[in-house]
């Protein structure tokens, strides 16, 4: 502030901030302002230097807080001097005291064009950091098209490039729709390979930020971020001495380069991946050299730089050494002394247990997490380690963390209860394996934390309860036993009050719970309840009516009584009337009619999970984060699924979240239960199970899909290959929106969930979605698949989500996939985006058992040269053995162990099922570990089908 300052304004400082008082502030001030004032409107005219003393004066009377209503004229004339100081003063008077309505912006807006104009390299950067620092609509107006121009002229000097990439982010990221894209675009994409660091900042900075918006303009500056990464990453701090931090070389650098490469899926070029993966690695590496320095700003700038590479190997979820190695880089950091390291590390290890990849490495670390619940200081660190216990939980160690989170409540911070509490009750609901656990885990939920137990969460209890038929005695008996402790919270008293009028004809043969007794211990607790606790509980007395007419005159002198029948409350009044006459009147027949058991209650999403989401916040973790990866081998330690052929009870998928009711047209589901886990909308709407053969799955749907014949325009091409083993993940995510996918396939059907989620906080208007299939999607006129959705709101509001269903059905053997086109205006602008779905031929595998010999058998029928296809590769990732089991499973075929003379190799087979035929498949798979090579040898019936299963697999290893 003080370069460029006149010494009079420095000692009028001086004597300002060492004044004794307020008032002998305020009094000097006034006649400095007074003598200000004098002097502009004097008849001598005043020289630059005078008025930079003046104008700098004002300046500093305004930032102690003062308002200042003259001068910005001669602060406009400062502009036009040709002295460095009397221009800088003047954009500094303008970038703080004048707006954007002020009458005098043309004149400051010419001045700066004319600087601009003036290829002085000073005056040039004074300009732009008074547009940046402005950053008005109508300064992008004025300057958004010229400030490109000097970004990529050949002639504009370093620092000018460097304000001039920072000046136009500040415009667009305050007028987006005024920043044209243009030629300029692919020019400014080169600068990530300017000799000079700072323009390389800088020019990151801007990219990034439009690359989130506009990524399809961008996508050429992943092969040049990757390339000054590596040489950043394996250089010594001596070779870039300048921009070296505490021995980090140029760390802020390698973090805006890694964010820039999280805005794009991972390269699809094997040479650029490669050398990203290097990159990586080394960064990991670098993270276990000891320290160069002692000092805290070394460890910030390195832990800076592997934060955000981990950042970077979470959102490519492609590279499973490297997602384990991040794991256990973070699985170091739990125990660190550096309070801000044990969250992040919370923080990251909470997406990395959602990979499929690195969530068995996550649960290793489950121990130490435990411990930092049970010692941290930190309540935000306690309660990052509850969301990671909630995220790596699955059904191996679902006991074990219940246990210790219901531990934890009892002397839990307030402010996180409701949210541990919600937790438990989704976390017992999805991994229960024995309902009894269930009901004693939610009891006891209700005894800890009662008060924090919303409603969702005993209705939710109930719903299982009733829907389960070998679990309501247990149930009645253990609510019974609950409700006899002195102290029972109103929601205990709720739970029992329903469970007992229910079912408590199940426990009534026990002398020590018969009807009397069971009546009593709930009307103890009846004058102790709220209103509408004392409704539910006149209900339960009426169906003990029913249940137990040995103590019908006791409950019906209950409901006669006069603090009943005359109570104040309107409702109880009404109830204790109408139950009272309906006891009297109605004959049993009657009686048992209108009192029968609830039926069972439709499986929808759990009301719990929804409220999760809704106290979460869209601000906090995008509900499309929190897919929980199926793992087809069973890793997580899931009970075996039951025979398909069995037939369950109705409830069969109630702690699976995601059944409908059971229609007419669809057989039920097999007790294995579906995987359509609807665990992202709010909405209670059902989904119905896949029903094999059944055209019910198509009909009633009001968008069909559409013929394009022309071809597709991609605003977006992610790397979709990583569905192929897989049916859940994130498909899609740039800076507006997020597309989450959940499907299942049986057969020749499937289902495929798409959520589309907005990371703003404004509508998206006019949102529409449609599924394209292309001319190679048909054959002989008719469409290899048939895909049909259902229409989605409109609307999307801020932070919201919304839902579609797409309905698959393969009709014969396709090669290509279809796209997804998203239109929608966003603050006035038109988005429109296209995906390809990852609906590809190996979705409708059904994987076949084999003997060694019946295998052997089959692939030599096959051995006419069109029926086979091989590929020899390198291989892209580490071979490991049980990943690359994973890998085939997931690919849908069966793995078929001991069939194989080389224990080394692995062998599948399974049948692709279409409407019109079957195809039966074999494959056999030979890794080469010294050569780091694989075989991939395929034999189908038919060529097209060897050719592209052979394409899409290779891809994989």
């Amino acid at each position: 502030m003080t370069e460029g300052c006149p010494k009079h304004c420095i000692l009028m400082c001086v004597l300002l901030i060492s004044g004794k008082s307020k008032e002998a502030e305020i009094k000097r001030i006034n006649k400095e302002l007074a003598n200000i004032r004098s002097k502009f409107k004097g008849d001598k005219a005043l020289d630059g230097y005078s008025k930079k003393k003046y104008v700098c004066k004002l300046l500093f009377i305004f930032l102690l807080g003062h308002d200042i209503d003259f001068g910005h004229m001669e602060a406009v004339n400062l502009l036009s001097s040709n002295r460095y100081t009397e221009k800088q003063i003047g954009y500094l008077f303008i970038s703080v005291l004048v707006n954007s309505n002020s009458e005098l912006i043309r004149l400051i807006n010419n001045a700066i064009k004319n600087d601009l104009a003036s290829r002085n390299p000073t005056f040039m950067g004074l300009a732009l950091h008074c547009i940046a620092n402005v950053g008005s609509r109508e300064m992008a107006e004025a300057f958004a098209g010229e400030i490109p121009k000097i970004l990529v002229a050949g002639d504009t000097m370093d620092s000018v490039k460097q304000s001039a990439a920072l000046c136009l982010l500040r415009l667009y990221r305050t007028s987006p729709d005024l920043v044209p894209m243009g030629d300029w675009t692919s020019r400014v994409v080169h600068l990530l390979n300017d000799q000079h660091l700072g323009v390389v900042t800088a020019a990151t900075s801007l990219i990034t930020t439009l690359a989130q918006k506009n990524p399809e303009e961008f996508k050429t500056s992943v092969s040049l971020a990757v390339s000054r990464l590596s040489r950043i990453v394996t250089s010594a701090s001596t070779d870039l001495q300048d921009y070296t931090y505490y021995f980090v070389p140029a760390p802020w650098l390698s973090v805006k380069l890694l964010r820039l490469l999280q805005c794009y899926p991972p390269p699809e070029d094997p040479a650029v991946r490669g050398r990203l993966t290097e990159c990586l690695e080394t960064i990991l590496n670098k993270a276990q050299e000891p320290p160069k320095s002692k000092k805290v700003q070394h460890s910030n700038a390195k832990n800076a730089v592997l934060f955000e590479a981990i950042s970077l190997i979470i959102h490519h979820d492609s590279e499973p050494n490297l997602l384990v190695r991040a794991c256990n880089q973070l699985g170091q950091f739990l125990q660190h002394r550096e309070t801000n390291l044990r969250y992040l590390a919370l923080e990251s290890m909470c997406t990395l247990a959602s990979s499929e990849f690195s969530h068995e490495a996550v649960k290793t670390h489950i121990e130490t997490v435990i411990n930092a619940l049970k010692t941290e200081r930190d309540v935000s660190v306690r309660q990052r380690a509850v969301d990671l216990l909630y995220a790596m939980c699955d059904r191996s160690n679902a006991q074990q963390i219940v246990a210790e989170m219901l531990n934890y409540l009892e002397t839990a911070d307030y402010s996180i209860r409701e949210e541990i509490v919600l937790k438990v009750a989704i976390l017992a609901e999805k991994y229960a394996v024995d309902y009894t656990w269930y009901v004693d885990t939610i009891l006891n939920l209700i005894r800890i934390a009662g008060d924090y137990v919303s409603e969702e969460v005993w209705y939710r209890v109930i719903q299982i309860v009733i829907n389960r038929d070998d679990v309501q005695g247990y149930a009645a008996k253990t609510v019974f036993e609950a409700l006899q402790a002195p102290a029972c919270h109103e929601n205990l008293v709720k739970v029992g009050g329903y469970i007992l009028g229910e079912f408590g004809n199940l426990i009534a043969g026990d002398p020590r719970s018969s009807p009397l007794i069971q009546f009593n211990l709930l009307h103890s607790k009846f004058h102790l309840c709220s209103v509408p606790t004392r409704a539910l509980l006149l209900s339960t007395y009426i169906k003990f009516v029913n249940l137990f007419p040995e103590i019908k005159t006791t409950i019906q002198d209950v409901l006669r009584s006069d603090s009943q029948l005359k109570n104040a409350d309107v409702e109880l009044q009404q109830r204790a009337v109408e139950y009272l006459r309906l006891s009297t009147i109605a004959s049993t027949d009657i009686l048992a009619t209108v009192l029968e058991e609830m039926p069972p209650f439709p499986e929808r999403e759990s009301s719990i999970l929804a409220k999760l989401k809704k106290k979460k916040g869209p601000g906090t973790v995008t509900d499309l984060e929190e897919i929980k990866k199926e793992r087809s081998s069973d890793m997580n330690g899931s009970a075996e699924p039951a025979s398909v052929n069995s037939t369950p009870s109705p409830s069969a998928d109630l702690l699976g979240l995601g059944a409908a009711p059971l229609t007419n047209s669809a057989p039920p589901p097999s007790s294995s239960g579906s995987l359509l886990v609807d665990v992202f909308s709010d909405s209670a709407s059902a989904v119905a199970p896949l029903a094999p053969g059944s055209d019910d799955n198509f009909n009633n749907l009001s968008v069909k899909t559409e013929k394009k014949p022309h071809a597709i325009t991609f605003s977006f091409v992610p790397a979709y290959s990583m569905f192929v083993c897989k049916n859940n993940g994130v498909l899609f995510e740039n800076q507006l929106l997020q597309i989450g996918l959940k499907s299942e396939f049986r057969q020749n059907l499937g289902r495929m969930f798409i959520f589309y989620g907005n990371k703003t906080s404004t509508q998206f208007l006019n949102f529409t979605p449609t599924v394209i299939c292309s001319d190679d999607l048909f054959l002989n006129h008719f469409l290899c698949l048939n895909l049909q959705t259902k229409p989605v709101d409109p609307t999307v509001d801020g932070g919201a989500q919304v839902q579609q269903v797409v309905n698959i059905e393969c009709v014969s053997d396709f090669m290509e996939a279809p796209i997804l086109n998203i239109q929608f205006r966003y603050g006035g602008t038109f988005q429109n985006l296209s995906v390809k779905l990852p609906i590809t031929l190996n979705k409708f595998f059904q994987p076949t058992e084999m003997s060694s010999q019946d295998f052997f058998q089959r692939w030599k029928q096959l051995s006419n040269p069109k029926q086979e296809v091989q590929n020899i590769f390198k291989a892209k990732h580490p071979m490991d053995a049980e990943i690359t089991k994973a890998k085939i499973i997931g690919f849908g075929s069966a793995l078929l162990e001991e069939v194989d003379p080389n224990p080394a190799n692995f062998v599948g087979a399974g049948i692709i099922h279409t409407k019109t035929t079957q195809i039966g498949c074999l494959l056999r798979l030979e890794p080469n570990l010294q050569a780091q090579m694989y075989r991939l040898t395929l034999r189908t019936s038919k060529e097209a089908v060897s050719q592209r299963l052979c394409e899409l697999l290779s891809e994989q290893f």
